[in-house]
């Protein structure tokens, strides 16, 4: 029964000391995190669990404590496209903008370009430039008529009578 009680005792102050430590990971103190879970480690050895979980934050807090990672130079159209769909993930929708541009200016006969460029606008409440770039794109493929009509970005100006013209099935 003791032993069981100690097991107990050994775990919920483990769990503890985790917690303490994930407060300031939330915090952004990832220095203060990082010893905290090589604390945790070393004081609860037979813990495993929390072992484990500790590892892997600690491994986060050193990426984070490093700072940001150079990307490689984005050279190609299809660069440009992805790291911009990237940023809209994030989102950082502006830096999206800039990459779509960039792509577009480096094939203005590519609609995807044009089509995820109206995306970004719309996102950014630019409805009449992001109708714009619809048309371009639409103009190019008809393909992004169907798409328009589906993607949930473009869900803000479904309602719209020049998205509604824009799309209309012919």
């Amino acid at each position: 029964m003791k032993d069981d009680r100690a097991k107990k005792d050994e775990y919920q102050k483990a769990m503890a000391a985790f917690g303490d430590a994930i407060k300031d990971f939330r915090k952004g103190r990832f220095d203060k995190a990082a010893d905290s879970l090589r604390d945790v480690i070393t004081k609860f050895p037979g813990e495993r669990e929390f072992g484990d979980r500790a590892r892997v934050y600690i491994a986060i807090c050193e990426e984070r404590l490093r700072g940001p990672r150079e990307t490689a130079p984005l050279r190609t159209f299809e660069d440009h496209c992805h790291a911009g769909v990237f940023k809209m993930n994030l989102p950082e929708n502006e830096e999206a903008l800039k990459l779509f541009e960039k792509a577009s200016k480096m094939k203005p006969d590519a609609a995807v370009a044009h089509y995820l460029t109206a995306a970004v606008l719309v996102r950014l409440a630019r409805t009449e430039e992001a109708l714009e770039e619809l048309t371009k794109a639409i103009k190019l493929d008809k393909f992004y008529k169907i798409l328009a009509q589906n993607e949930t970005d473009f869900e803000p100006i479904w309602e719209d009578k020049k998205f509604k013209i824009l799309t209309r099935m012919s």
